[in-house]
């Protein structure tokens, strides 16, 4: 589904409560302070790729601000990955400030407050996933939200390459290639992030953070193994199981928990896809679950529905 929304034919008057009102459906509620309310201009418009969003959002300067109060109610915890194709943005989260320009791209986390802002106008690309999502493929996405990434090299100029591919072709795709793309998107955003040097040596040493990555490419590689487990990964590493099990402490998970709930997040997406016509035996059994019953008991109690649910809830009603 595409979306178009523009302050175009709003009276002056009401812009900065339609402006509210449309960033609140678009992405979560947030406090706006403009400039000139009275003279303020935007338009956003959105394509939905299954669970995942794109937008581009046009706008005179604005403040943007996630509340503690905003929190209150909120939904699943999610992310936004900011674009900016136009302007110098602020991005302030958790003690941490960021800035990017046109050639960068950052990440804004949900469930913290947080403040962004941009002093002239903007031309931003916005893609919203959720945690649970981005979290299946990278570990602790949180700790991105205080870096600037490059947008034009490698892993991740192709990220943003195809971003701004989609509007084009958006209108020729089923929702089932749609859904492909999203979940396409975010995984290149996943390699780029974890192809950036700097977040080897964010928050550890060098050496302790470069054992991790290993670990996250290495359960990657092996996530379909139903025997993957601390001691295949720990040779496969390179270290001591000990080594392995103290490392993972700084993670506040254990090697267990991020296995299994990376398992259930990649079958979660492919029962939610209709174009996946396997079983739900062979999906759980290509995601590395051994045990069909085991599954479908780790699967409810992660997401609050059977994966025969799941799948119900995506088919589509074949025309008459």
């Amino acid at each position: 589904m595409k979306t178009t929304i523009t302050t175009r034919g709003v009276d002056q008057a009401a812009r900065s409560r339609h402006w509210h009102e449309t960033i609140g459906r678009a992405y979560f509620p947030l406090d706006l302070s403009f400039r000139r309310p009275e003279a303020f201009d935007g338009e956003l418009t959105s394509w939905q790729l299954g669970t995942v969003s794109l937008s581009r959002l046009t706008s005179d300067a604005l403040l943007y601000r996630r509340l503690p109060r905003h929190l209150t109610a909120q939904g699943p915890e999610e992310f936004l990955v900011t674009v900016p194709a136009k302007s110098e943005v602020r991005f302030s989260q958790c003690g941490k400030e960021v800035r990017a320009n046109p050639g960068a791209f950052i990440l804004e986390r949900s469930d913290e407050p947080y403040e962004f802002s941009h002093a002239e106008a903007a031309d931003l690309w916005v893609m919203k996933v959720t945690a649970d999502m981005l979290g299946g493929r990278v570990r602790a996405p949180d700790r991105f939200c205080s870096l600037e990434f490059d947008a034009t090299n490698g892993a991740n100029g192709l990220f943003v390459d195809m971003l701004h591919l989609v509007p084009g072709r958006y209108d020729a795709m089923t929702e089932e290639t749609r859904a492909t793309v999203g979940r396409q998107l975010v995984d290149l955003l996943a390699l780029a992030l974890q192809s950036d040097d700097r977040v080897l040596t964010s928050g550890l040493s060098s050496v302790r953070a470069g054992h991790l990555a290993r670990i996250e490419a290495f359960v990657h590689r092996h996530i379909d193994d139903p025997d993957l487990g601390p001691e295949g990964v720990a040779a496969g590493c390179g270290i001591s199981v000990r080594y392995l099990h103290e490392l993972l402490r700084d993670t506040n998970t254990t090697l267990g928990q991020w296995i299994r709930d990376r398992r259930l997040q990649a079958a979660q997406e492919d029962l939610a896809n209709p174009a996946d016509a396997r079983s739900i035996g062979e999906i759980a059994y290509a995601h590395g679950f051994a045990d069909q019953a085991q599954f479908s008991r780790a699967f409810r109690a992660r997401f609050g529905l059977t994966p025969k649910e799941m799948r119900a809830g995506h088919r589509r009603t074949d025309p008459a």
